[in-house]
């Protein structure tokens, strides 16, 4: 087993973490948030008391952060990591963060003598717990099957998307299309309830035919349809709104350096801002139905 070090211990890096002690890794932890640290403690993980004591003699070091500002922070800044960091060392950054960040980091990485691959992920708060998450990897090909054997201790699918910045873009254009799907399976369920219909048997319905999506079938937005989804749970954990606007508006960074076009990924970000203005930010992002309620 590998010693592990590993930084961000949110919804998602904390039952990640979790399954990486369960598979017998040697496990350091870190997080601004103390609780979130005594909980790994609690499970048998080693605490650190800053990201550099974490890493001190790592063979591994994953990472689960916010934004790109705090990957960049995290491995480039004044105390950033790439600097105490041992040669060879294999960083898996698990972040959504913007390609371009990934490349910047990942070049600086090499320079120093250090693997890096941009792994972010898919499957929510419930395939981090479960340990059945899909990796979407960008890198050389030889550092993903490094790397390999720990992913699998977190999830089920890991997809090699290019060279560094890839598994960033993949993650992009998947999250854009959830939001999109999102905000249009709640707009017609609302419109069905209004009409008269049950939620369930809508959504059961849908489920079976041409309109059937992740949402309807995993993820419902409506409160009461599926008993284990932040919708009947007043919305709380999940993937928050603001960390999808995040994603959508890394979206519309991409289409802009790319001179592409995405009209409805720019119409959910619309709406998920609308959304998130109305205090709504640290809710679930499948509650963007509240903006279809009556």
């Amino acid at each position: 087993m590998s010693r592990i070090a590993f930084i961000g211990l949110g919804n998602m890096g904390s039952p990640m973490a979790q399954n990486l002690l369960k598979a017998g890794h040697e496990l350091v932890v870190f997080d601004l948030v103390q609780d979130a640290v005594k909980r790994l403690t609690d499970a048998g993980a080693r605490g650190a008391r800053s990201a550099r004591e974490c890493v001190e003699g790592a063979e591994i070091v994953v990472s689960m952060l916010p934004a790109s500002r705090h990957v960049e922070e995290l491995y480039l800044g004044d105390e950033g990591l790439l600097a105490v960091l041992n040669a060879g060392t294999l960083v898996v950054e698990c972040s959504t963060i913007a390609p371009e960040s990934a490349r910047k980091v990942a070049a600086a990485a090499r320079d120093a003598g250090i693997r890096m691959i941009d792994a972010p992920v898919s499957g929510g708060t419930g395939g981090a717990i479960a340990g059945t998450l899909t990796f979407i990897v960008g890198g050389d090909a030889s550092d993903v099957e490094a790397a390999r054997p720990v992913l699998e201790n977190m999830g089920r699918n890991i997809f090699h998307a290019g060279a560094s910045g890839a598994g960033q873009v993949a993650k992009i254009c998947n999250n854009m299309l959830l939001g999109i799907l999102m905000a249009g399976t709640s707009e017609a369920l609302a419109l069905g309830v209004a009409n008269g219909l049950d939620p369930k048997v809508l959504s059961d319905i849908i489920a079976k035919s041409s309109g059937r999506n992740w949402a309807t079938e995993l993820y419902n937005p409506w409160p009461g349809v599926m008993p284990d989804v932040p919708a009947s749970k007043g919305y709380a954990g999940g993937f928050g709104v603001d960390l999808m606007l995040k994603d959508l508006g890394l979206a519309a960074e991409a289409a802009l350096h790319s001179g592409s076009s995405t009209p409805l990924g720019e119409l959910a970000r619309n709406l998920y801002s609308l959304h998130s203005a109305s205090g709504n930010g640290k809710l679930d992002f499948s509650s963007i139905l509240k903006l279809y309620e009556k």
